[in-house]
This record gives C-alpha cells, structure tokens and sequence, in this order.
C-alpha cells in the first residue's frame, strides 16, 4: 500500500457512498464508477448527511462511467453492488483489477464469496458486514441514520494486510472497524436479522423496522423467524448465541425508524436481493435437513411479490 492509499468504489448507492465517504475522511484517494449519476457526480461530488456525523459528503478524485476506464489499478476496490442472479459481479469489476488489487465485498448475503474468489485466486478478498443504517434519497445524495460499524475479515478466515488496512483507514475515518478472524460466522450472525426482517418488510408492503414489531404477536414472529437462521448456522457450523433472537429485537425497537435495503428496492420498483439474503439460507437449511417452516412461508410470499413486480414493470 502507498501513504495514500487509492480507492475504487464500484456500487455507489447508500452503502458505497457512505463508505467512500468515510475512508475519503480518513485521506485515501477515493474513486468511484457511476453509470447513472456519473455527471452529478463530476459536477456536485458525492453528498452524504449524517444525523451523527455531519456533513460527510466529498469530491471523489475521478468518477468513472465504467470500469473499463480505469487505467491504473486501485489498492482496495470496494464492491458494493447488489448480488443479483444477472449481475456477474467478477466480470464488472475485471477490467480494474490489477495483480495487486485487493478486492473489498461490503455487500449482504451468505454464500456471496465463491464466485470472486474462482475468478480472481490471486488476489487478496476481504469480506465485509456493515452494520448501518443508510438509505439514497436522491441523485448522489444519501442519508446516513445511524450505526456504521464494518466488520471486516479475509476469507474464508483469518486477517490479511489488506484487511488490517482498510481496518486502520475506517478507524481514522471516524466508525468502528473490527477485524474478525472467522468472518463466515459474522456472515451468518448478520443473517439472522437480515433474513428474516427484510423479507418481513418486503411483504408488509415496505414496512420500516418499527412498523414490523409494534405489537407482541409482530416481535414474537421476527423472533421466531430469526431462530430458524440460528438453527441452519448451527448446523453449518456456525452457532449463535441462544439470546441472540431477542437480543436483535430490543436492539431494533431501539433504532429509529429504517426502511431496511429490501424494502427500499421494493418501493422504488427495484430487483431486489431474496436469493442472497433468504434464498441462500433456504438452501443450506435443505442441505442439512433443518427444518425452517416459517422461512419456507415467507420465501414463498416473498417469491410472489418479486414476480408480481416484474410483471408489473414489464407490462
């Protein structure tokens, strides 16, 4: 790595452009891809509102239209698209991927890594879990609400310099970055509120985080939801702390309201991530013969709603 150590956000949505932001901060050399906002952002930068920070937005050092326009390979290029079955994530980012490139995922899901590693074995894959509550409300414009934390970890396991370096720079940047030997098991640890909680928003019609647990019945089945993805971790090897349902629960009641990523891309009329964040897991719980009927169900709506939408959007 150089003294400053330069930065390609591809993905710059809510959580590239809060990040970017941050590691910007913290004096990297920040560079972003935008097909769709390329010229707001050449023109106005990157604007980011945080209600606990300030004012965190910045003038990225070039903005791309596409990855095929970068000409010198960055040290760290983040990936913060969304994991979609006609995104091949490995083939967007290949043009800017040098031999030195460390290849950074802060994207949701379980199982997300493979692809990348098989097309890229030589180089350093640092996977990422923000904990973060940040949504766009406009062109190049995000609202930043609450948390930030960023777990960070090499994988399949242990911490590589790349790692540690993109750990340090968030540090300076002003949120915590915690480094994880296992970041797998973080995977599922973050799974457990996200599989069960952005479907739930999906079918309550893009409920925010408080809408789903206003009543006893609402919060007992988010629980519930949330031990089945406890039961298939376990069983993947991966077992959680057996107050972990509850304890997610308290701490969500405790946030302000959030419209959560499904349920933003469900309102807007956007693909939306259901085999990532809950397909993945319905898999592996098949895989292993657990049980997990109350995830089968709301795969299931949630299935539904997907293929109404495109319906919708195609006609």
């Amino acid at each position: 790595m150089t003294d400053r150590t330069r930065v390609l956000v591809v993905g710059t949505g809510a959580i590239g452009s809060f990040y970017g932001a941050i590691l910007a901060r913290a004096g990297a050399q920040v560079e972003v891809v935008s097909r769709s906002e390329h010229q707001q952002m050449r023109e106005h930068g990157v604007r980011v509102d945080s209600s606990k920070m300030g004012d965190l937005s910045f003038q990225p050092a070039t903005v791309y239209n596409d990855t095929s326009e970068v000409e010198t390979p960055p040290d760290l290029l983040l990936l913060c698209v969304k994991v979609l079955d006609d995104i091949d994530r490995a083939e967007l980012i290949r043009p800017a991927v040098g031999p030195d490139t460390a290849i950074v995922l802060i994207e949701n899901g379980i199982e997300i890594e493979p692809p990348l590693v098989e097309a890229f074995p030589d180089n350093p894959l640092v996977s990422c879990l923000a904990f973060v509550a940040a949504s766009r409300v406009g062109p190049a414009h995000t609202e930043h609400k609450a948390y930030g934390r960023l777990v960070i970890g090499s994988y399949p396991s242990g911490i590589n310099p790349a790692a540690e370096q993109l750990s340090k720079l968030l540090e300076q940047g002003g949120i915590n970055a915690p480094l994880a030997e296992n970041l797998v098991t973080e995977r599922w640890r973050k799974a457990v509120w996200n599989a069960a909680f952005n479907p739930l928003s999906v079918i309550a019609g893009g409920a925010t985080t408080t809408d789903l647990l206003g009543s006893d019945n609402e919060q007992r089945l988010g629980t519930i939801l949330m031990q089945e993805v406890c039961d298939v971790a376990a069983a993947a090897g991966h077992p959680m702390p057996e107050d972990l349902p509850e304890k997610s629960v308290v701490n969500t009641l405790k946030m302000p309201p959030y419209h959560n990523s499904m349920a933003l891309d469900y309102l807007n009329g956007r693909d939306m991530e259901v085999e990532a964040i809950l397909g993945n897991v319905i898999r592996e719980a098949r895989r292993l013969d657990v049980p997990v009927p109350h995830l089968d169900t709301v795969y299931g709506a949630v299935k539904i709603l997907q293929r109404t939408l495109a319906g919708r959007q195609a006609g």
